[in-house]
């Protein structure tokens, strides 16, 4: 039930959607509404809401786990590339300390254009923008804290 804020008069006629309302009690100013448009308009406001938060959650979800996906693909016979678990070769840091080192949005760059290390056993990768956004978005949420 709602609270009619908008009702002046003892009418029955609801003057912000110009709908006939059901009231409880006398009608006049803070009058119950048991049925009216504007109710409505609430209620599918917020539904769409929710839709958008669970979409935006959902596209977050899809980019972690490409992310995951093309770290585990490229990356993870030489760095360990989850929260837990040691990096299979002994120099390779573990993706989940990067972020002590540096900033993880400065590897966008470097992902999208070619990741070059000072090490002669680390191959050169470079990754389309999209990817490198997934693979962003995977390493921000596995940092150490």
């Amino acid at each position: 039930m709602d609270t009619c804020l908008y009702r002046q008069t003892n009418s029955f006629m609801h003057q912000e959607c110009g709908d006939r309302c059901s009231v409880s009690g006398q009608g006049g100013r803070g009058a119950v509404i048991t049925s009216c448009r504007l109710g409505f308009r609430a209620f599918d406001a917020a539904a769409v809401a929710i839709a958008v938060l669970l979409t935006t959650h959902w596209a977050d979800a899809q980019d972690l786990k490409r992310g995951q996906e093309l770290l585990a693909r490229d990356c993870s016979s030489c760095h360990a590339i989850g929260r837990t678990g040691e990096s299979p070769h002994r120099l390779a840091p573990p993706f989940r300390t990067l972020g002590k080192r540096y900033p993880i949005e400065s590897l966008e760059e470097a992902l999208g254009e070619g990741i070059m290390s000072g090490h002669p056993d680390m191959p050169e990768f470079s990754f389309e923008a999209d990817e490198v956004g997934a693979i962003i978005a995977y390493l921000k949420s596995i940092q150490q804290r």
